[in-house]
């Protein structure tokens, strides 16, 4: 059988993970509560007009400093550790390859987040992801941040669509600006999924919807979140809502299922129409 390429595409913060990710261990390393720690920075956006992510890293570097809890790349990593995940996720990528492969679709799982990814790398899923982007720090030579090496907002994270699309992965990759035919791509946009759960997901999601991906809003139930995905499925800017439940047999588990059946069919088609114009 034909293999050919799927993409999965997640958000990190409440898509994966129950709540954001400073929220499991670090942010209560500072002696901070956690809606203190996000008030300060909302706070310090709006006084100093300084772009959200890159405050909170500010802060988070600020804060330590004072507080003397020097945050290593080490220190990080081991707050990745406490990262809790919705049901099913611990499981749902070795299953969802499984199901992939069967069906003659090879399954990338790629994380494109506003998050840090030294955090990332240290949870215990990070091992699924061909690549993770997310913001992350330079270092000096005792291992303390001194500066952001990336800082990914809601509407800087759609390069890396492109990236996965045309398989220049490196950031550093410029030729991810170049022309590429269609057919040379990567992974075509029709078989990428993004999934996220909220409105800084909003510009990546029109992008896959647009190329004619699937791009899927995640919701937690009786929630202003979930009201708000449902108006943007009725709205035709997102093709799903599903439950934030990665679990056999859940809405989550079909959309996906269904988008591999689909591409394989659409697969099959390919090759016939191929064999037909010899």
């Amino acid at each position: 059988m034909k293999q050919t390429k799927m993409a999965i595409v997640y958000d990190f913060d409440k898509t994966l993970s129950t709540d954001d990710m400073q929220a499991f261990g670090f942010i209560q390393g500072l002696g901070m509560e956690v809606n203190d720690f996000w008030n300060e920075c909302g706070k310090f956006s709006k006084e100093n007009n300084v772009e959200n992510i890159l405050t909170y890293l500010y802060l988070m570097v600020k804060f330590s400093k004072e507080k003397n809890i020097p945050i290593t790349k080490e220190y990080l990593e081991s707050c990745g550790k406490n990262v809790k995940f919705f049901d099913g996720v611990k499981t749902w990528f070795d299953r969802i390859n499984e199901y992939g492969k069967k069906h003659g679709v090879t399954v990338e799982h790629y994380v494109i987040s506003s998050g840090l990814e030294e955090i990332i790398n240290g949870t215990e899923i990070a091992k699924n992801f061909k690549k993770i982007y997310a913001c992350a720090f330079v270092y000096d030579k005792n291992g303390v941040p001194v500066w952001p090496a990336r800082s990914l907002n809601y509407t800087n994270k759609t390069q890396f669509l492109y990236r996965i699309n045309k398989g220049c992965l490196d950031i550093l990759d410029r030729s991810v600006n170049e022309e590429m035919a269609h057919e040379k791509r990567a992974v075509p946009f029709s078989n990428i999924v993004y999934v996220g759960d909220s409105e800084t997901d909003i510009p990546c999601m029109r992008l896959i919807y647009k190329y004619g991906g699937t791009a899927v809003g995640l919701y937690q139930p009786n929630t202003k979140n979930e009201a708000y995905l449902r108006d943007l499925l009725s709205r035709k800017r997102i093709s799903f809502v599903a439950k934030a439940d990665y679990r056999e047999n859940q809405e989550l588990d079909h959309v996906i299922k269904g988008m591999i059946d689909k591409i394989e069919i659409d697969t099959k088609l390919q090759s016939t129409r191929e064999e037909q114009c010899l």
